[in-house]
This record gives structure tokens, C-alpha cells and sequence, in this order.
């Protein structure tokens, strides 16, 4: 039996005997797209092959690349580890044409490998072609239908509908028809009883698609319609888990080679078996062993979880896993990141990036599952609640509002929140949480939603060319512009032939400058990428749009600019020589006024290690070191020492920056000084960590280093003149430090004495409301958590009590209601409960807390009697 590693290898060689360029897999985590957050299919990393803006480095390739699909169009999360064949991410084996060979070559070939070379009996497998859509007016694939006849009986050639058998990557883009390969993995007597061709496409487990086989020649506009693409291309897909299924002769993806070690592992782990069945423990094994895989390979292509963007899908899968282990496993602890190390092994000759980084990822994921394990059993307790709630109403649907709770609370993720509710029989009121989210992120929403038209091409052939490295103004033309919509506010985006305008990528932010169009001036206000395509973003469009134009880059705002990119490699190189070779860059941000370095490192960086990073940098600036700039290929640059980031796209063709051959060698595409002197001066103004095993530095060169030291020795100065002038100022300050210390112990103690005189006068106040101590009253304190100091004084003195106190404080209300534990449980009086349904709406302001103490703050504060009067009404209801 093939392994999975020989069957992804022969795929390989099969199309690299064909002519084929073999490439390695894109990162995972898609940068310079706003359409994606992920690479969801293999065709991503060449779309801009495939809409013209890009010439390809060969016109055949084939590769197998890294793909997550779990958000958008393509979510396949919810069927993850219940079914045997969906996953979050997997390998796409593809082959390529780029404008070379079409439908003819590509079945032919698709037909031998699996076949001739994989041995796939022939009446196990089915093809189906685009049947045509009247609406789009597109014709039915007689093409494709013609070349399959060469190969397989027309019988087995089925039609598809445009769902099934028209690939679209998104909204817009590139798109085409496809023909699809099923296989039919039945037994002889299930085969024989009901025709194969009667479960293609229609979810059977054993009737599965295995390779898809997309003729792109369209690209979807914004508006809905197709326009042809310069060239015709073949883009073919064939998951790699499904493959090994079919060749290991398993009924599972997860029965094969590439997830057998990892259950292996979860079982060694929890002492668990897994048994191969639709159990809710075998369902865990399978959604830990798919998981896992996305949550490392995503971190080690630079995506950390987060609460926003591609960070929270990633955030989200992982707390799916760890939910599926706390429940079904009953696996209390960290468990993912012990399976770090199982990953990187078995990936580590195709995608070497886990292996190379197997620590960093395990420390970011058993932070991650610390986090969510300490508030999952909260959370699971509210579920509990919440579902109680819902059937004693006898109800089927759980509340949006409370899945906004646990959402906001409890960071449940929704899509969480729908599998609980499903193991339950129950749904979840998704447009009212949908609502919920509405209304938190209305602001954020509106201020960053972007309205774009389709483009307007004005020179149908032109290829883009960045000349920034060389020159800050040139002479150019608009090739293609559109007009985008933000904030209600119209503005436009444009594409120019020649651009030395340098777009935001690798931290570094995009410049700024002038067009100038036959006297007209127009500003750009920022430069950014969409994919490879240079977009200037401008606030109106010239007269003359087809006239020349001149290009010119903001000078001083690039300078600036350039020193702290390179001080940015200055300080990595630092970085490495003073903590160690461990240090990798994970983020950075690079400007005309600061830079921001993220790393891998473990521990804080102490004072004196800043101080020789600190040194360090300066020290190479003095030295003036000619900053070298040099393009090789990309074996030759690492061959030489050069370093890498892990998630970044590198061409086979790369730019190498050197600041000293023995110092720091860096493969990077930004803008830099011509001479290390011309940094200044280097400062680091801030040390601090980001996440789990990554540390943030905040520092600044040249004018804004000296700014920030003079603003520095200005507020030092002051402190020196506040404390008038004093010989020794770090003596000065601990003697006021430790003089305010007394002080405050002396105020804090006459607090004391205070509070206990006021508590033996309520103690005189109290009165007995049916069976119970009721004290309510407004009296004089300086601060709010003086009132809760009583309640809780008050506690020690009474048995069966309820304690409204109230205070005027600078002219605000506040209000402390406490219920002792004996009144809780007998009379089902709850403290929060009491300050939002009595207090808050009363003094027009919020609060909360617990059972047996909680509080509040507003603004009227008149209505402290009305206070007091409403929570003694409420008890006299309770006893009723």
C-alpha cells in the first residue's frame, strides 16, 4: 500500500515528466487580498496570472498547497469530524496551464495518472461536464464532453448543474467550467444494487469527487456578468486526503496515513480509544486530528489568533477543538500543543516551516487553550442554563441575546454555540445575534466598509512596473482605475504603467506624493497592494485621464521611512546576537515616525538586554556600513545566510539586503538608506509582549529619536522642578514615594474608624421585614468600595439580612445592595438582579455583581431615598 507521502511524490513526478515546474505551497494566510483571509483554493496564488496583471515564471506548473476553508463561501467547518471526507485545512494537489495546453491535455492526463499510474479500476469512476446555463447565457461544455468520450463510455458522463460544475473562487474573480472525477468506493454488492451514477454529487460518503478540473476563461464582475480573460487556463484540483482514502482502500480520510499519528497521539494522550464510530467521542478524535492542523500550519505561516479577521477564524477552530476534548474526552488540560511535535515530523519534508518553528507554535497554542480552558467550564455552565431556560419556555430556539453573552462573556464563538445547540435538539436565534453583533461593531463596521466598483481599463496590455527602487519621479500613464466608496465618501483607485511609488507590504507603509497631470494636481494619499497589482489612492480623478502623467513620491516622508526599515534589520540582527538564534521576526510596522518589531522570544527583555541591543544598533550606525542591495535566486540567497520569514510569498528571484555580510542579511523587498549612518540614531522606547512567545518593540531613529530624548529630558526636568531641584533626584522621589505610602495607610486607617462608626449606627437602624434584618440608608464615605466594605461588615454582625447603603459621592449616586447566603437560597432574592430591575434605572446608570453583593453607579443622585424605598418594596414582596 502506497504511504500518503508516495502518493503526493508520485503525483508530482507524474506532471513533472509532463513538462510541469514543480512549486512549493503559498502561505496559508493570504496577504495583499482584501477577497481572502486564506488560500482556500490552489489557484490563489496565481490569480493575478490569471487576470493579465502577472506574466507566469512557466506556463506549466502542478504543486500541493496548503488550503483552509472554513468562513465565507467555502465553510466547511460545521461538517468537520462529524462526516468522514470534509476538513478545515487540506493539501490540494494541482497542475497548471497558464495560456498553454487546455481541456484536451488536461483529461487525457487526469485520466492516466489515475488510472494507469494509481491503478483506480475504471468502472469505479463517473465524470461529469458543465450542462450550461440559459440565464448566464453559457453553452454546455460539448468540449469537455468530447474528450471524455476518448476515454470513458458515454454513460458514465453526467451533467452538472453551475453549483456543482462552474468554479468560482469567490464574488468576483476568475471562474470557468469544470469536469469533475468521482469515485465510487462501495462494495461490489452495494455497487451492484444501486447504479454509482445515481449518488454522484448527491452527499454520499462512498460516492465522493476526487479531482475537479476548472478551464478558467472568465472573470465575474462586481455587477454579476463574465468577461473573458485575456487567456484561456487550466486549473486542477485534487485533495490529497481524499486521494489516500481512495488508494489505502479506507472508508475514512481519517483512517489513512495522514491523520492515523495524530489519533494515535490523542489516545496515548487521554487514554482514550478511538473506535471508528459516529459516537460524540470518536467525532472529538477527528475534529482534534483536522483541527490541529489548521491551527499550527496557520501560526507558523504568521497568523496568531486574535478577536478580529483571520486571527478569530483561527481562534475560533482551536476552541472548537478544545470544547470536543473537555466534553467528549473528558480531557481537562491543554492537549493540542502536545501534538505540535507529531505534526512537524510528518510534515516536515513537504512543508517545513511547523518543524522549523515546532516550539514557538506549541507555546502559542497552549496559551490559547489555557485562556479559553479557564472560562469553558463557566461557559458551559451558562450553555447549561440557557438550555434550561429554553425548554422550560418550551421553546426550540435558544436566544440571540444569550448567544451574545457567551460570545461576549464567555468567548463562544457562535458557530460553538450552534453545535451545543444542535447536540440538543435546539437552534439558535441567529438574527438576533446577528443583531447583538450589529450594534457593537456599528462604529468599527461603518468606518471600514469599502464600496468598490469594477475597474475601468484604459490600456488593455500594459503590465505594471515599480521603478521606486531607483527613482522617486517618473513619467507615466494611468493604465486602469475604479471608484470606491467609504464612509458615504467617494474617492478612486488608480493603476499606473511605471509607478515609483512604493505599496504597503512587509510592515513597511505605502508612500505618499503627487500626480500631476498637465498643470492639475492630484494628491495620493496612500499606496497599497492587491495581490501584485501597485494601487495609488487618490481622492479625484484628473481631466485628462489618458493624458501623462508625472509621478512623485513624498521625499522626506520615504527617507524617514527608509532609516527605520533599516534600522528594522539592524535590530534583528541585534536581536539574534544578544538573546539568541531562536529570535524570528512574526510583524513588524515601519514608518516616517516609529517602528514596531515583533519577535519569538519567551521571556521579557530585561533592561541590560536592551541596553546592549541598543549598543549593538548604534554602534553598526557609527560604522556607517553601505547598505548592499543584491538579486539572486532564491536557493542561492538562502545558501548564503540569508534570512527568511516564515509566511511570506518569496519569488524564485529575490532582492537580498546586506548590512554587513557577517551582521545581517535579510531577503526583503522594501525601500532602505544607501549607508547605515544615515539611520542617526537608534532608541528603543518600549518593550513589551503581544502574545504567546512574542515580545513587541517599540523604537524610533534619527529626527524622532531626538525628538522623543528631548521630550524625554523636558519631562524629567519637570519632575526635577516639581520636586525643587533636589541634588539627588532618584532620593527625592522614593522619599515621596514612601512618605505618600504613610499617608495613605494613615488615611485608609482613619477610613477604618470612620466605616465602623457608621456601621454600630446602622446596626440601630435595622428593622424586621417579614422574618428579615432590612437596613437601608444614605450615608457619607468617600469612595464607592467603602460602601461594599459595610455590607460585607454587616454580614459579620447579622444572620438572616438585606443592606441597601447609598452615597452622594461628588455629586454621582452609588449604591451597594448585600443579602446574606441564607436570604438568597430561602427567599430567591438575587443582589445583581435587585441593582438592574431597582437601582440602575432609578439612578439612570448600571451595575452588578454577585448573588449576595452587588453595586452600582449614575448620575441622579436624588433618587437615593427612592432607591432604598424600592429594594425594601421588593423585599416585601419576596415574604408575600
Amino acid at each position: 500500500m502506497l504511504t500518503s507521502a508516495e502518493i503526493r511524490q508520485g503525483f508530482l513526478d507524474f506532471f513533472a515528466s509532463k513538462g510541469h515546474l514543480i512549486v512549493p505551497s503559498a502561505p496559508i494566510v493570504v496577504k495583499n487580498d482584501p477577497t481572502l483571509l486564506f488560500t482556500n483554493a490552489g489557484m490563489n496564488q496565481f490569480k493575478d496570472i490569471f487576470l493579465g496583471n502577472q506574466l507566469p515564471a512557466d506556463k506549466r506548473v502542478a504543486d500541493t498547497q496548503k488550503c483552509l476553508r472554513v468562513s465565507g463561501k467555502h465553510n466547511d467547518l460545521e461538517e468537520v469530524g462529524v462526516d468522514t471526507y470534509h476538513h478545515t485545512m487540506f493539501e490540494m494537489l494541482g497542475n497548471w496551464s497558464f495560456g498553454d495546453y487546455f481541456k484536451k491535455e488536461a483529461i487525457e492526463w487526469s485520466w492516466s495518472l489515475l488510472t494507469d499510474t494509481f491503478k483506480i479500476p475504471k468502472d469505479r469512476l463517473y465524470v461529469t461536464i458543465f450542462e450550461g446555463d440559459v440565464k448566464e447565457n453559457i453553452p454546455r461544455d460539448d468540449e469537455a464532453f468530447s474528450e471524455w468520450k476518448n476515454w470513458i463510455s458515454e454513460d458514465r458522463i453526467l451533467l452538472g448543474n453551475k453549483k456543482d460544475n462552474f468554479w468560482e473562487m469567490g464574488d468576483t474573480g476568475p471562474c470557468g467550467p469544470c469536469t469533475e472525477i468521482h469515485v465510487d468506493c462501495r462494495t461490489d454488492e452495494e455497487r451492484t444494487a444501486t447504479d454509482g451514477k445515481a449518488l454522484v454529487n448527491a452527499d454520499h460518503p462512498q460516492v465522493i469527487e476526487i479531482w475537479n478540473n476548472v478551464f478558467i476563461q472568465f472573470n465575474r464582475m462586481k455587477d454579476g456578468t463574465l468577461a473573458p480573460l485575456p487567456a484561456r487556463h487550466v486549473d486542477t484540483g485534487m485533495g490529497l486526503e481524499r486521494l489516500v482514502r481512495v488508494l489505502q482502500g479506507k472508508s475514512s480520510n481519517y483512517d489513512t496515513d495522514l491523520f492515523t499519528g495524530t489519533i494515535a497521539a490523542t489516545e496515548n494522550i487521554t487514554g482514550k480509544h478511538y473506535g471508528y464510530s459516529d459516537s460524540r467521542a470518536d467525532v472529538a478524535f477527528r475534529v482534534i486530528a483536522d483541527h490541529i492542523r489548521a491551527i499550527a500550519f496557520t501560526i507558523a505561516d504568521g497568523q496568531l489568533p486574535s478577536n478580529t479577521g483571520a486571527g478569530y477564524v483561527i481562534r475560533r477552530i482551536l476552541r472548537r477543538a478544545v470544547r470536543y476534548y473537555y466534553s467528549y474526552l473528558e480531557f481537562k488540560q491543554p492537549l493540542l500543543f502536545r501534538l505540535i511535535p507529531v505534526l512537524a515530523t510528518q510534515f516536515e519534508k513537504v512543508f517545513p516551516e511547523l518543524h522549523k518553528q515546532e516550539e514557538f507554535v506549541a507555546r502559542v497554542v497552549k496559551e490559547e487553550e489555557d485562556a479559553f480552558l479557564r472560562t469553558l467550564d463557566k461557559g458551559l455552565r451558562k450553555m447549561d442554563d440557557i438550555i434550561g431556560v429554553t425548554r422550560s419556555s418550551a421553546s426550540a430556539t435558544i436566544d440571540g441575546k444569550a448567544a451574545f453573552e457567551l460570545y461576549d462573556t464567555y468567548g463562544f464563538p457562535v458557530d460553538l454555540t450552534r453545535l451545543i445547540a444542535r447536540e440538543n435538539s435546539l437552534l439558535v436565534d441567529e438574527a438576533a445575534f446577528e443583531k447583538e453583533m450589529q450594534q457593537q461593531k456599528e462604529r468599527s463596521r461603518a468606518a471600514t466598509q469599502v464600496d468598490t466598483e469594477d475597474w475601468v481599463i484604459l490600456n488593455d496590455h500594459a503590465l505594471m512596473e515599480f521603478v521606486g527602487y531607483d527613482t522617486l519621479e517618473i513619467e507615466t500613464k494611468i493604465i486602469k482605475y475604479r471608484k470606491v466608496k467609504t464612509k458615504g465618501k467617494e474617492a478612486y483607485q488608480l493603476v499606473l504603467a511605471a509607478t515609483p511609488f512604493y505599496a504597503e507590504s512587509g510592515g513597511q507603509v505605502g508612500d505618499t506624493g503627487c500626480l500631476y497631470f498637465e498643470g492639475e494636481e492630484v494628491s495620493v494619499v496612500d499606496t497599497k497592494k492587491e495581490n501584485d497589482l501597485v494601487i495609488h489612492f487618490v481622492d479625484k480623478l484628473p481631466i485628462n485621464i489618458t493624458g501623462l502623467v508625472t509621478a512623485r513620491v513624498d521625499r522626506e516622508k520615504r527617507s524617514r521611512t527608509e532609516a527605520h526599515h533599516s534600522a528594522t534589520h539592524l535590530l534583528h540582527a541585534a536581536l539574534r546576537q544578544v538573546l539568541g538564534t531562536h529570535v524570528a521576526q512574526k510583524g513588524s510596522l515601519v514608518n516616517e515616525e516609529h517602528l514596531r518589531f515583533d519577535f519569538s522570544h519567551f521571556a521579557k527583555v530585561s533592561e541590560e538586554e536592551i541596553s546592549k541591543i541598543e549598543a549593538l544598533v548604534n554602534q553598526k550606525v557609527r560604522m556607517n556600513l553601505p547598505v548592499q542591495i543584491k538579486e539572486m535566486p532564491k536557493d542561492e540567497a538562502i545558501g548564503m545566510g540569508a534570512m527568511a520569514l516564515f509566511g511570506e510569498k518569496y519569488s524564485d528571484h529575490v532582492r537580498v539586503v546586506v548590512m554587513d555580510q557577517r551582521y545581517s542579511v535579510e531577503l526583503c523587498g522594501g525601500t532602505h538608506v544607501n549607508a547605515t549612518g544615515e539611520i542617526g540614531y537608534f532608541k528603543i522606547k518600549h518593550e513589551s509582549a503581544v502574545a504567546a512567545g512574542v515580545r513587541r518593540i517599540e523604537a524610533v531613529s534619527g529626527e524622532s529619536a531626538e525628538k522623543w530624548l528631548a521630550d524625554q529630558l523636558l519631562l524629567l526636568n519637570s519632575v526635577r522642578e516639581s520636586l525643587k531641584l533636589p541634588k539627588d533626584l532618584l532620593k527625592a522621589v522614593d522619599n515621596t514615594i514612601t512618605e505618600n505610602n504613610t499617608l495613605r495607610k494613615q488615611l485608609e486607617s482613619l477610613e477604618n474608624r470612620a466605616l465602623v462608626g457608621i456601621r454600630n449606627e446602622l446596626l440601630k437602624k435595622d428593622e424586621i421585614i417579614n422574618g428579615i434584618t432590612f437596613i437601608g440608608d444614605i450615608v457619607e464615605v468617600s469612595n464607592a468600595d467603602a460602601l461594599k466594605k459595610l455590607c460585607f461588615d454587616l454580614r459579620n454582625n447579622l444572620n438572616d439580612y438585606v443592606a441597601v447603603l447609598a452615597s452622594n459621592i461628588g455629586g454621582k449616586p452609588f449604591v451597594a445592595v448585600g443579602i446574606s447566603d441564607t436570604v438568597v437560597a430561602a427567599r430567591q432574592l438575587d443582589a445583581g438582579k435587585l441593582i438592574k430591575q431597582h437601582v440602575a434605572p432609578l439612578i439612570k446608570g448600571g451595575g452588578g455583581g454577585q448573588k449576595n453583593i452587588a453595586t452600582a453607579g449614575g448620575q441622579d443622585a436624588s433618587a437615593l431615598q427612592d432607591v432604598i424605598k424600592s429594594i425594601k418594596s421588593a423585599l416585601e414582596q419576596a415574604g408575600s
